[in-house]
């Protein structure tokens, strides 16, 4: 692998720290359904996605679940290695919608070379600064924006990530990824078949107008 392709100031890392980067280094495989990280007790290390697809989600005091962000290739994920930042505790947990692969980074190996590089501290606090809009954005989302809306988007995200318009999945997945009830996601999916948006099979729901469902979450 090239880490720079993960890195961007890699190139502004003296010899020394990289190669204690790369010795250092761990790479793992994970199938489908496995745990990467779980709770800001861990601090796995700096994750450098080589393959495959991961959720970063966090879950309420009462079990409800609501996904953050999606992991794809060539994606850092820094949340894993929050206590290399000052102050910063991440309750977040990782887990394999797909096979696989990563090359992990401990986490006080990552941190003695930041603490040193004004680059590498700097890209790091880019990523931070960037997941983190993303989960503002989420936040902006669930307050402000109507379910119907939400499940429109996620639809046609699903079907953009997956490449096709038949969706392999259950409502309590759909929840899980919205924060909502099972039932509520039953409901409003219901209501877009009888509109003819949608068709659902058990396991299934293909998108038969994704028009429609554009011009909801967009509206």
């Amino acid at each position: 692998m090239n880490y720079a392709d993960y890195i961007p100031v890699w190139n502004k890392l003296d010899e020394n720290q990289r190669n204690t980067i790369i010795s250092s280094s761990v790479r793992r495989t994970f199938k489908k359904g496995a745990f990467l990280h779980h709770g800001s007790s861990e601090c796995t290390g700096l994750m450098l996605i080589l393959s495959g697809q991961i959720r970063a989600y966090t879950t309420s005091s009462d079990g409800r679940e609501i996904t953050l962000y999606r992991l794809f290739d060539r994606d850092i994920c820094l949340f894993s290695a929050s206590c290399i930042m000052n102050s910063i505790q991440f309750d977040i947990t990782l887990a394999a919608e797909k096979d696989s692969e990563v090359v992990v980074i401990p986490s006080e190996t990552y941190k003695k070379i930041m603490n040193v590089s004004a680059p590498l501290a700097n890209f790091t606090n880019e990523v931070m600064a960037s997941r983190f809009s993303d989960v503002m954005w989420l936040v902006d989302q669930v307050m402000w924006k109507s379910f119907d809306k939400r499940l429109a988007e996620f639809l046609l995200n699903e079907a953009a990530i997956e490449g096709s318009d038949t969706l392999h999945t259950t409502h309590e997945i759909i929840g899980n990824h919205l924060g909502n009830p099972r039932e509520v996601v039953t409901r409003m999916l219901k209501y877009f078949a009888d509109e003819g948006m949608v068709r659902l099979s058990r396991g299934v729901i293909e998108i038969t107008d994704e028009k429609a469902l554009e011009e909801l979450a967009n509206a």
